[in-house]
């Protein structure tokens, strides 16, 4: 100790110096600091200023620094609120004071409770063992509020390096906060970010969006080492996932699902790559915009539909196959039908409105032609019990399996055979149209099916058989062959 009572050393007991450390990452500490103690104290936010002399001030303005806090017991109030906090034990402060010793940085930290320098002097008892030590003063200011550290020696590269590890500082937008923590816009200009109560502790190149994790893992927890950084992807993944599932966000579920479109041609990022947080982006933006799921193979083969989707205002977004199978059937977060190209035309089908011609209205041919439809069906051994009526439309809704509208329908639920007026202009038209409706009627077989394909070539051998003078009309019924 020194002669002088008013001064008292403190020996901080530091055994092992972080070699990796600069100048930025002992910085990096002090501030971390003053953020944990602006947030448990609820006072105003730090100042980070450089005065004229050239020396760079940090100040927060909480309960001051006593010398106590320059040991190494963990802090019991951080511990309390670790998903808050930055930081957790009084390591962080002794490394910073010693990084900043050992690069040749002035320090002077100055509280209500007393103003501290350092100096390496002999350890108490073993003169030829030389420490850090604390050297604790008097107050300069008894009514100063909160800490300051001053730092003479410091460039502005050390101090701007210093708060880029800090979300507070980096700007970056949050995009939506979940329970687990929050979603960031991603700085174009590098990698992604993950933050931990708003500290760096690891970059991610191909992630789509940054994260600032506010709900921590055990696994986090214990890899949340001294350096602070390098933390592994396996520690907190995890909770990457689960704020995207959590997020109800359009914004984010918009980005993702334009990063889907990526996956085929190998550019997308990581997270659109993990299918339940594919699926729920999807659910998102179905409950948010007006979307129209399709695959690749839909837009070769399902063009017009496409094209009609988009003409109803419908943005078209392509997702692979596996995760159109994940949709089909699904409720988006608000419990509608997620729309994807099936059920787009399903939905359009179902509010369609046909528009009926009476046979009254139609042209004399017109009329002719439909007037055959009774001999058409006696060929194919006449009406299935299941037909009530046929009626033709000026319009048609579009065909769900090729391009173009369809030229007929058959509505089970109505019991009717729809035939679109324009098959009216001559009798092989209209015959085969009626004679392709008859099958589905009959069988309900789908379109491009192999039992429909079977059920028609059958009716194909009945209508020959019977124009070949084969087999009499309404002999035997087609179906029963």
């Amino acid at each position: 100790m020194t002669d002088n009572v008013s001064e008292r050393e403190f020996d901080l007991n530091i055994e092992k110096i972080l070699e990796g450390w600069e100048i930025r990452h002992a910085v990096r500490e002090i501030i971390a600091n003053a953020l944990d103690e602006q947030l448990l104290t609820a006072t105003k936010d730090i100042e980070i200023w450089k005065d004229p002399k050239g020396g760079w001030h940090i100040h927060d303005f909480g309960r001051g620094l006593k010398y106590e806090h320059l040991t190494e017991n963990e802090n019991d109030e951080k511990l309390k609120n670790a998903d808050r906090v930055i930081g957790r034990f009084g390591v962080g402060l002794k490394d910073s004071l010693a990084t900043l010793h050992r690069r040749g940085i002035g320090v002077l930290i100055r509280s209500k409770h007393g103003d501290i320098t350092l100096k390496e002097i002999a350890k108490h008892g073993f003169n030829d063992v030389i420490t850090l030590h604390a050297v604790i003063r008097p107050p300069s200011d008894g009514e100063f509020i909160g800490t300051e550290f001053v730092l003479t020696g410091v460039r502005p590269a050390d101090i701007e390096g210093a708060k880029d590890f800090f979300l507070k500082f980096s700007g970056e937008k949050v995009l939506d906060e979940t329970r687990y923590g929050q979603i960031l816009a991603r700085n174009v200009d590098r990698s992604a970010r993950i933050y931990v109560n708003g500290l760096l502790v690891a970059e991610e190149e191909r992630f789509l969006f940054s994260y600032n994790i506010t709900s921590l893992t055990a696994a986090m927890r214990k890899a949340l080492n001294r350096e602070r950084t390098n933390v592994g992807r396996i520690a907190y993944s995890d909770r990457v996932k689960a704020m995207l599932l959590a997020s109800e966000s359009g914004a984010v579920a918009e980005r993702l699902a334009e990063d889907l479109m990526k996956i085929e041609q190998g550019t997308s990022h990581d997270e659109v790559n993990w299918t339940d947080v594919a699926t729920h982006s999807c659910q998102i933006l179905n409950a948010k915009m007006k979307v129209v799921f399709v695959t690749p193979t839909d837009l070769a083969v399902a063009r017009d539909s496409v094209d009609h989707a988009v003409r109803d205002g419908f943005k078209i977004v392509t997702v692979p196959e596996s995760i159109k199978g994940r949709l089909r059937g699904t409720k988006d977060i608000q419990g509608n039908a997620v729309r994807e190209l099936g059920e787009y035309e399903r939905e359009w089908a179902e509010s369609f409105q046909f528009e009926f011609i009476p046979e009254s209205k139609l042209t004399s041919e017109e009329r002719r032609i439909f007037a055959q439809r009774t001999k058409i069906t006696d060929i194919a051994g006449g009406l299935p019990p299941a037909v009530k009526e046929i009626v033709i439309s000026e319009t048609m809704r579009p065909n769900l399996t090729a391009r173009g509208e369809a030229l007929g329908l058959w509505e089970a639920d109505k019991r009717r055979i729809i035939i679109k007026r324009s098959q009216l202009r001559s009798l092989e038209s209209f015959a085969g149209t009626l004679l392709h409706e008859l099958v589905h009627a009959r069988t309900g077989y789908d379109d491009v099916s192999r039992d429909f394909e079977s059920a028609l070539t059958t009716l194909l051998g009945t209508v020959s058989s019977v124009a070949l003078g084969q087999r009499g009309v309404g002999k035997k019924h087609w179906w029963s062959l």
